[in-house]
């Protein structure tokens, strides 16, 4: 899964990177979390865009958000089979822009239950092109909400150490098709959302600090030496929400 991902370099770096002729300006961010707005890149008439998207998908066809679950996930191998995604992964495909995510390694069971926080980089220090699907929502009121989830496969041969799921990577080569839901069919940009190679990433442990979305800050990113693993809690400031299209994976770390 991806529950958090942080974004770093310079606005500049991402524009060009990707092809938008939008100039925002925004601060690099260590720790971002679901339900917060996120940056992503989408295409609208042959022409890439920058937009700001709330990380949480409320699918069109929702009547009231309200004790609807929180979608941050999509499994790309039920995205054109499930309700929630259809219409998204046909017409409505984006790409998060990031540098890089956290992923908990879990070990043990109950009681005894511990979880190591890890952060997960390309190895090159390019931009991380993660998957994504978004849907515009319109309420009753009339009020519009532009929201997005990150696609996820399984995990490859280097994140199965920690998790068995990882956000879906795309290689440069599939931007512009994956982008492209005029010219790209939907099966052919599930095929597309592949483990992406070993080589690819590096993961570090990082400090217990990531836990909690309110710290957010350069000294995230800082590997450490393995630090003592944090028990599970099952306070409510512990617990996390479910995805409907996720839960089989069990909790959002």
């Amino acid at each position: 899964m991806c529950g958090r991902f942080f974004a770093l370099q310079a606005p500049e770096i991402y524009r060009l990177f990707y092809g938008y002729p939008e100039r925002p300006n925004f601060p690099a961010r260590y720790n971002v979390a679901p339900t917060q707005p996120v940056p992503i890149v989408m295409a609208e008439r042959g022409e890439r865009h920058f937009r700001l998207m709330r990380w949480g998908f409320l699918p069109g066809w929702l009547k009231d958000p309200k004790g609807f679950p929180l979608i941050i996930n999509a499994r790309v191998e039920t995205v054109q089979e499930k309700a929630t995604f259809r219409g998204a992964i046909r017409h409505r495909r984006c790409v998060f822009l990031a540098d890089g995510f956290y992923e908990w390694r879990r070990e043990g069971t109950g009681r005894n239950a511990t979880r190591t926080p890890y952060m997960i980089r390309r190895a090159d220090g390019a931009p991380m092109a993660l998957a994504g699907l978004w849907e515009n929502w319109l309420g009753a009121d009339g009020s519009e909400i532009d929201t997005a989830a990150i696609v996820t496969t399984g995990a490859n041969g280097t994140m199965a150490a920690i998790h068995d799921r990882m956000p879906a990577i795309l290689p440069p080569e599939a931007i512009e098709p994956w982008l492209d839901h005029l010219g790209t069919e939907p099966r052919e940009a599930v095929g597309l959302c592949r483990p992406c190679p070993d080589a690819w990433l590096t993961l570090d442990v990082v400090s217990a600090r990531v836990n909690d979305a309110r710290n957010d800050g350069p000294d995230l990113v800082v590997p450490v030496g393995r630090p003592e693993p944090e028990p599970v809690s099952d306070t409510p400031r512990e617990r996390r929400p479910l995805s409907s299209d996720e839960d089989a994976q069990g909790t959002l770390f």
